[in-house]
């Protein structure tokens, strides 16, 4: 069965996978059990209820490490997943194993639209999907010589750096729902409202043929960025208020929330952390004969942490034995926006990421949704607008610099500079050996910013000497990607003049120099991408791929963009004319 006949709504997502458990989400029709069977294994749970709509997350345990299993998903009974007559492979479950090379995709940025040469003219090839219909077809790569489009296993994990859904911008399809339902002359228009509408645009986000079974045999994990509720959330303090005092913010942040942990944020924990979750524990507690419904609990829960973010945390992280070990940041809900204390992280969410950030690995990971390294020129921008709404040029130029932050987006890291100087410290203490043995690559793996990159970090002048090599990593998008103009004026701020004209505009509202230097080793380019990065002891390889339409958009062929790839020592190969590479390239895109 299909459609409205399936007692499957959405899913399989198989989410938090380690060496012995692996958990299965779902979104089913009606309440009812759901099982999961993997071999000789099988286990069960009830769903639960949020405004109608019907969840089960199923968690398997005492499964061996390293085996890889194809499962089935049951609703009372009845087979519903894999589909019957499928053309994808049987859905699998692939522990991890000990000493196994670490294999992880990444990116952001996701719009869902058609497949067809509408929606890829609008918004180009899905990366995602190209990838999965190249991995679920076992085709032989589009270049026999590279092993980058010929993958001998599925990534342990898979890491979504927010925007997995647009609440504000959304697409024919979603305005249609919308419509279906109220005005949209009236507020908020054509964005989000409610629960229902977030439920019907996770449907439209990942029930794709090709994304569905991706998303039902790779684990993931995901955190939100701002168009998962809005464009610039919490960006500043005026800006909360000018929310605030509209009849729809309310409600739209509370849909959102609530929507964020059911989709999103359940599946990212660990077995022990759900068993601890003040909402998840209800429904291992709950023992009626009735479903339970949360949806008021809910509800309760996300006005809460919305307006006291340190009673929560979305942050998460994970430990792949001691060859990595990744912390994925939250940098929207966790902000402290008091301008006389303004911070990226509010001090208990500070706190925490301090004692996550720790050697005695062989690589660690920072997945922060924002890049903590923007291009130089765009760092300096952004510690200029918040020097300026700040009032280092008084009343008028505080007023111009709050309208600035907000029209262009400046609300990264570098425009929390108090943030992004204790981050870049702790970073190159880690670096340095001074918290434990020092990884062989410190790298922070981000989105948002609809452009992808690799960019180098070492000390300033006359900081301590770093053991790690400090990469920022970016992949975004994997499908909306900017505009012609928006592309040239990213080039712009990337490059030529705009790093120093920046670096003079910042300090001449007094910004500190930052602790670190860094540069472009590959990049940027805009193509819509998913990137991908495999660890080897203490190296590290990454690369980007692309779906290309060859003869049908239907099915469109995988290419690589670019690949960065550091030495078994984890040192970056010597580089000639870095900047001069990367113009061409953008010359050519």
């Amino acid at each position: 069965m299909s459609g409205s006949d399936s007692p499957l709504v959405l899913g399989p997502l198989l989410r938090h996978v380690d060496e012995t458990s692996a958990a299965v989400w779902v979104e089913t029709r009606d309440a009812g059990t759901v099982t999961v069977r993997r071999g000789e294994t099988s286990a069960s749970a009830r769903t639960f209820a949020v405004h109608g709509h019907h969840y089960a997350l199923v968690e398997l345990g005492d499964l061996q490490p390293g085996s890889t299993e194809a499962y089935a998903v049951e609703v009372d009974g009845e087979r519903v997943w894999p589909e019957a007559g499928s053309p994808f492979p049987a859905p699998v479950i692939a522990t991890l194993e000990p000493g196994r090379p670490l294999h992880l995709a990444f990116g952001s940025c996701r719009t869902s639209v058609s497949h067809d040469e509408k929606g890829n003219g609008t918004h180009g090839v899905d990366a995602l999907r190209a990838w999965a219909m190249r991995v679920a077809d076992h085709a032989p790569p589009v270049d026999p010589d590279d092993p980058d489009l010929a993958p001998d296993r599925l990534p342990d994990l898979l890491l979504f750096l927010g925007d997995q859904v647009y609440a504000d911008e959304t697409t024919e399809a979603m305005q249609e729902f919308i419509e279906s339902r109220r005005d949209i002359s009236e507020p908020p228009w054509t964005e989000l409202q409610d629960f229902e509408e977030y439920a019907h645009l996770y449907k439209l986000a990942w029930s794709d043929d090709a994304n569905r079974w991706l998303l039902s045999t790779v684990p993931s994990a995901m955190i939100f960025d701002d168009h998962d509720i809005r464009d610039d959330w919490n960006t500043s303090m005026a800006w909360r208020q000018e929310m605030e005092a509209t009849s729809w913010w309310h409600g739209r942040i509370v849909a959102g929330l609530a929507s964020y942990w059911v989709y999103q944020h359940l599946g990212n924990l660990s077995p022990a952390d759900r068993a601890e979750d003040e909402i998840y524990a209800k429904v291992l507690a709950h023992a009626g004969e009735a479903e339970l419904d949360l949806g008021d609990v809910l509800d309760a829960f996300a006005e809460r942490v919305d307006q006291l973010p340190s009673t929560y945390r979305w942050s998460h992280t994970r430990d792949f034995d001691t060859q990595a070990r990744l912390v994925v940041v939250d940098s929207r809900a966790a902000r402290q926006l008091d301008p006389d204390s303004r911070a990226m992280l509010d001090p208990d969410e500070a706190a925490w990421l301090d004692q996550q950030l720790r050697g005695d690995v062989d690589h660690l990971f920072i997945g922060t949704s924002l890049p903590f390294l923007l291009a130089r020129g765009l760092h300096h921008l952004e510690a200029f607008g918040e020097a300026l709404a700040g009032g280092a040029w008084g009343d008028r130029g505080s007023k111009v610099g709050e309208k600035l932050r907000t029209t262009v987006d400046l609300e990264h890291w570098g425009a929390f500079q108090r943030s992004f100087q204790e981050l870049a410290q702790q970073t190159m203490e880690v670096a340095a050996g001074e918290r434990g043995t020092a990884p062989s690559t410190v790298t922070f793996l981000s989105g948002d910013v609809h452009h992808s990159y690799v960019s180098e970090a070492r000390p300033a002048r006359g900081g301590r000497r770093l053991e790690s090599t400090v990469l920022q990593a970016v992949c975004s998008p994997i499908r909306n990607p900017l505009s012609r103009h928006t592309r040239f004026a990213t080039a712009v701020l990337s490059y030529g003049v705009a790093g120093p004209v920046g670096r003079l505009a910042s300090r001449s509202t007094k910004v500190p120099d930052a602790p670190l230097r860094w540069h472009y080793a590959e990049g940027p380019w805009f193509d819509n991408n998913l990137a991908l990065l495999r660890v080897a002891g203490r190296g590290l390889r990454m690369w980007w791929v692309t779906g290309e339409v060859v003869d049908d958009h239907a099915r469109p062929r995988l290419a690589k963009v670019a690949a960065y790839e550091l030495d078994e020592q984890g040192h970056p190969p010597p580089r000639e004319g870095v900047v001069r590479k990367a113009r061409r390239r953008l010359r050519r895109r």
